[in-house]
């Protein structure tokens, strides 16, 4: 199971203008450096924030990129399903049929079930976390997850 690269560097870029935008907002030559991601990147995945409701940009001399509402009303599972969609939804099936035009497993398919239930699991974890949260420390985050559910077993 892969998260994939727009997924990282768009959460990454989102990090970077929730933690160092203020008013002023950040360029994408700034962000793109201070991330390590070309330019071109950049753009583009800044594109599709702005475009998933998490960024604002303004043009000029003063213009660049801040957050278009506060970090802690920004659900990392929005914005993860924003840039690449679910590890697994209902269209998966279909999508993946093989050479049949329906899967041959679709009555009974315990393959299903798995990538519902990770599906799930994944959710119920970013479902707790914002933005602001993510700003936070590392042991921050380690402790809301330790603190997510005394059934689910989470290793880190």
């Amino acid at each position: 199971m892969k998260f994939s690269t727009q997924e990282e560097y768009g959460l990454r870029c989102l990090l970077r203008v929730a933690r160092e935008a203020g008013e002023k907002g950040l360029t994408i030559p700034e962000i793109s450096k201070a991330e390590g991601i070309t330019t071109h990147n950049t753009a583009k995945i800044l594109r599709a924030l702005r475009l998933g409701g998490f960024l604002a940009s303004s043009r000029g001399q003063i213009g660049g990129y801040t957050l278009s509402r506060p970090a802690d009303e920004i659900l990392v599972k929005d914005v993860l399903d924003s840039l690449g969609g679910k590890l697994f939804d209902d269209e998966f099936c279909s999508d993946h049929s093989g050479s049949a035009s329906i899967c041959t497993h679709s009555i009974d398919c315990s393959i299903r079930s798995l990538w519902q239930m990770l599906q799930s699991a994944v959710d119920g974890v970013l479902k707790d976390f914002t933005i602001k949260d993510l700003v936070a420390s590392d042991e921050n985050i380690v402790s809301q997850i330790s603190n997510i559910g005394s059934e689910e077993t989470i290793k880190l």
